[in-house]
């Protein structure tokens, strides 16, 4: 291990109290440390911040964060400032005098990390201030803001790429969780990464587990899932401000620590919910995805959605708020076809055609994803170009499988009229040929002479879709989706094509109700309950006395770690996973004296 790498390892220890890098982070670090810029995809939870954080510990300077909402600012802060690390943010939230404060420590030297957003960043009385001083990096969180063809493109994000004219010799980090092929080449563009090192680290969260019902009575099947999870945090999507506020009222009045929250209430109404969240003093919250992104909570053990989302993406993200501490979670999506509807008309609003066909495209594989009669898993990973080996077997497909089939013969018939009509055409065309359709797009193209026209028609449209979809998820075909959908065969394609390989497939699951399994226990560890609960407590208390949240003293997984083995000592407690130095001298005390009573009263 060289002299940069022992250093970063030495703060990961001490300051952040975790005692071994996860894979890749300590390539990032040297890295940046170095000078390079870089380009990260990690999940939610895969340790994306210490890519930043601790370079800018390392390097002369202050790091320079760009990051888009307020609230993700602040929880961000709050953790750094918990670990003795020096940070702020500058932004609309503060007085003018808390900004002068803010503003005289960045002249002093007397900042690590900086939180700004992006508008504010490039404003030339900024930049002009930022020239003045030495900048150790800046790290562009939420990176897939800057394409159109992210999911929450945001168009103040492009002028980040002026970073390069301005300020060529300092290091710049691009960060996301969610970029598929076309939103990571859109990134590398527009920022003008200068040969960055990239890494794709993998979009798999094995801890939550991915269920898909039909939706048939929804309030009927949100309770039913709430039911045995009265102590669990989570968050319940809608699409509607109106159905946000209805839910809400119907768990409260059901006995749930739940509130509303969606951009028609005050910015004060927000705050508060937010804050309760935060604190653990409110259960659910039921909002539309004006809530999630600034949510830094590592305890949401479940994310449902009462309504489809717009896109593969919003899901992905929004389902990766639950379990951010590595623990098992659960995500729910109530999968009605009406709700197509509602999404197609809220995205055909738009004047911008070419973005209304983005998002049209994108809402279609949001589809074949809730219709996969395979592994959710592999569905949701194949979107983003990560082929699994194996089904996960932790999500609904797994635990209650479909029926299945010999799909061989049907899946070569598939293969072979998108190789005939040219690997030009959508899923649409594809079966319409299939079926022997007699359309007027058929006969002007003249594909009614293929070998493949007609060859599928004693099967009906559902079977065709159905199949297409899980040659998709399955890494047979790819749909192109910055091309208007077109699917195009793989490599791996060919094996089953010459009758190499044999396929089983499911059939369109029939809509009927779906045998509970029991859900997963909280933690993967063996551990004290009782214990644990008592640290829950004694954690709670202490962030009340302090104005924090309980994360900020210590997560769950710390908690879980701390009641299985019972550490006694100072450094016991810095063995603990989430325990640096200014947490043990802050906290320790207080939960070694827990620990101590409890094992004395056993």
């Amino acid at each position: 291990m060289n002299v940069i790498e022992q250093d970063a390892l030495n703060l990961l220890q001490k300051v952040f109290g975790y005692q071994q890098f996860r894979e890749h982070q300590l390539d990032i670090i040297a890295q940046v440390v170095a000078g390079g810029d870089a380009f990260v995809l990690m999940p939610t939870g895969g340790g994306k911040s210490l890519c930043y954080q601790i370079p800018a510990l390392m390097r002369k300077g202050v790091g320079i964060v760009v990051s888009p909402l307020i609230s993700l600012m602040k929880d961000q802060v709050d953790a750094l400032c918990a670990n003795g690390v020096r940070a702020a943010c500058y932004n609309s939230s503060l007085s003018a005098n808390e900004a002068n404060q803010v503003l005289a420590r960045l002249h002093a030297d007397e900042l690590d990390l900086l939180y700004v957003a992006p508008e504010r960043l490039l404003s030339e009385s900024f930049l002009e201030r930022l020239a003045s001083l030495e900048i150790a990096l800046f790290a562009i969180d939420e990176a897939h803001c800057v394409s159109q063809w992210g999911h929450d493109f945001r168009p103040e994000y492009i002028q980040l790429g002026k970073l390069q004219h301005f300020f060529p010799s300092v290091p710049r980090i691009a960060l996301t969780a969610t970029a598929e092929k076309q939103t990571r080449l859109d990134i590398l563009q527009r920022l003008h990464l200068e040969r960055p090192l990239q890494i794709v680290a993998g979009f798999d969260r094995p801890n939550i587990r991915y269920t898909v019902m039909d939706k048939q009575r929804p309030y009927e099947q949100l309770k039913q899932f709430l039911s045995g999870r009265r102590d669990e945090a989570g968050i319940v999507y809608a699409l509607s401000r109106k159905r946000v506020e209805e839910i809400s009222a119907r768990l409260q009045e059901d006995g749930c620590r739940a509130a509303a929250y969606h951009a028609g209430l005050s910015a004060d109404d927000r705050r508060r919910t937010q804050d309760a969240f935060l604190r653990d003093d409110l259960q659910i919250v039921v909002a539309t995805v004006a809530f999630g992104m600034g949510i830094d909570k590592p305890n949401v053990r479940f994310v449902v959605h009462y309504d489809l989302p717009k896109n593969v993406e919003s899901y992905y993200q929004e389902t990766g708020r639950a379990g951010r501490d590595g623990l098992p979670a659960e995500a729910l999506l109530l999968f009605g076809y009406g709700d197509i509807a509602v999404v197609r008309g809220l995205i055909e609003k738009s004047d911008n055609q070419d973005q209304t066909r983005i998002e049209l495209q994108k809402l279609n594989a949001m589809v074949s994803f809730a219709e996969a009669g395979s592994c959710r898993r592999r569905a949701l990973l194949g979107y983003f170009g990560e082929p699994m080996a194996s089904d996960c077997g932790n999500c609904d497909i797994c635990l209650d499988p479909p029926e299945t089939y010999a799909a061989t013969e049907d899946a070569r018939k598939a293969l072979s009229c998108v190789y005939r009509v040219g690997q030009r055409f959508g899923i649409g065309h594809v079966i319409d040929v299939l079926r022997g359709a007699k359309t007027e797009r058929i006969f002007s193209l003249r594909h009614e002479q293929l070998s493949t026209w007609g060859i599928g028609k004693e099967q009906g449209q559902e079977h065709w879709s159905h199949l297409l979809r899980q040659l998709i998820h399955l890494g047979y075909l790819e749909q192109d989706i910055g091309n208007y959908s077109v699917l195009k065969l793989t490599e791996s394609a060919r094996p089953l094509l010459r009758g190499e390989i044999e396929l089983q497939l499911s059939r369109p699951r029939v809509k009927a109700e779906r045998k509970k399994k029991p859900a997963r226990k909280i933690v993967g560890l063996e551990y004290d309950e009782q214990l644990f609960q008592l640290l829950r407590a004694r954690r709670k208390k202490i962030a009340d006395r302090d104005g924090v949240p309980p994360y900020v003293v210590f997560g769950d997984a710390s908690l879980a770690e701390m009641a299985a083995s019972l550490p006694t000592s100072d450094s016991d407690l810095l063995g603990i996973n989430g325990v640096g130095q200014t947490k043990l001298e802050r906290y320790g005390s207080e939960f070694i004296t827990e620990i101590i009573g409890y094992m004395s009263r056993s």
